[in-house]
């Protein structure tokens, strides 16, 4: 049987990450990341918008706000040692009426509590940035940018592997033998005794947590993020990163537009529930994933309380021009001739049982184990920071 000292179990940003600061920190340790697909960043952080956050909008204070101002400026100092593309490019959260002034103002004033470079500006401001765009008024954030998360996932997993770690991929989880002081992990792959399990399964990162003996309180709730493209003729009409103002009592950021570091420019997501954990499509549909989300009290508790914009959002999801028309609020030249779908990704949303959504990152432990239970956007700017924080914790544990 393999031994290690610590098993990272996902080898999305989140758990590479982690592998990378404890590494970092403690080279001696024996690390092994499991990965139940054949490549890296598989999920969520593969199929995001590769967007680097600036940490405008979180609750000052919060895990997010503080990890995603660290982590931004730790994942901008990687990527110029290891030649990950990026770009800082910018970005406007735009009102586009008098009437969402007032949660704009709001957003500002986070983004100043945060220490987030940002200034509010004129119409006439916004149309010297974005020309496309319709809005009495905007956020200007200049330090937001773009970059390749796949390619940091690889440099990261580069890393690990060079300082002695394995990064084991094909490996799928099947379950837990708990010994007095240490784990056995057991995969398809073969066995891992370790004096320390990381969860940082994502959308399983629940069951996972489960299985190993700890209690989450959430539960994972899918929902899928669908995306356009812009053809290449309409991509003038955006030239950085174009915001809506979004609605504060829904942790979805509306619709938007995302130049990529890679090129093109990305429209959307909406946020629909998915009939599977990795429900990438609308027909895609795991009836065990479907019958878990229907027969939780806290699902119908959400779904009671947001019942109308989660039908705005399905009927965007049906209906190109339902998306379209959200689209012109920012940019009114799109037409529905402008757009080709995209690969969607699916957040992995933990939800409590009284039916509100956890806001902010949600860390846990047991004796044996460490689980990250809620790690949604701005997770993949923040990863570095987050694998600080969730390292310090390990290496307490492991001595």
């Amino acid at each position: 049987m393999q031994r290690a000292d610590i098993v990272i179990i996902g080898a999305g940003i989140v758990g590479l990450a982690t592998a990378f600061q404890i590494a970092r920190a403690r080279p001696a340790l024996r690390l092994v990341i499991l990965e139940k697909e054949s490549t890296l960043a598989s999920h969520q952080t593969g199929r995001n918008s590769g967007v680097i956050h600036s940490g405008i909008y979180y609750k000052p204070g919060s895990m997010k706000a503080a990890t995603c101002r660290r982590g931004k400026v730790l994942l901008e100092a990687f990527c110029r040692e290891h030649d990950v593309p990026f770009e800082t490019c910018g970005k406007v959260i735009v009102a586009v009426d008098d009437r969402e002034i007032p949660a704009l103002a709001r957003i500002h004033e986070r983004g100043l509590s945060n220490g987030v470079r940002c200034e509010v500006i004129d119409a006439q401001r916004l149309h010297e940035l974005e020309p496309s765009v319709a809005g009495v008024r905007a956020i200007h954030v200049p330090e937001s940018g773009i970059v390749d998360y796949v390619r940091m996932c690889e440099r990261l997993a580069h890393q690990i592997r060079q300082g002695g770690g394995e990064v084991r991929l094909g490996a799928m989880v099947v379950g837990f033998d708990r010994c007095p002081s240490t784990t056995v992990v057991r995969t398809t792959t073969g066995d891992v005794e370790t004096r320390l399990v990381i969860n940082c399964a994502g959308l399983h990162c629940d069951r996972i947590a489960s299985r190993e003996g700890a209690r989450p309180a959430a539960k994972i709730v899918p929902f899928r993020g669908e995306y356009f493209e812009l053809v290449p003729g309409a991509e003038a009409l955006c030239r950085n990163l174009i915001y809506p103002v979004p609605d504060p009592s829904f942790p979805f950021l509306g619709v938007h537009f995302t130049r990529m570091v890679r090129g093109g420019v990305e429209c959307g997501p909406n946020a629909v529930l998915a009939f599977a954990r990795e429900g990438y499509t609308l027909g895609t549909l795991d009836p065990g994933d479907l019958l878990e989300t229907l027969t939780y009290a806290g699902f119908w508790r959400m779904a009671r309380k947001h019942w109308r914009t989660g039908m705005g959002e399905m009927w965007r999801s049906i209906s190109k021009a339902a998306f379209v028309r959200a689209l012109q609020r920012l940019i009114p030249a799109i037409k529905e001739s402008h757009l080709v779908p995209a690969p969607a990704g699916v957040r992995a949303q933990s939800l409590l049982p009284d039916g509100s959504m956890v806001d902010d990152f949600l860390i846990e432990e047991t004796d044996q184990a460490v689980h990250v239970l809620n790690a949604p956007s701005p997770a993949a700017t923040a990863s570095l920071a987050i694998g600080e924080h969730v390292a310090g914790r390990a290496l307490i544990r492991v001595g």
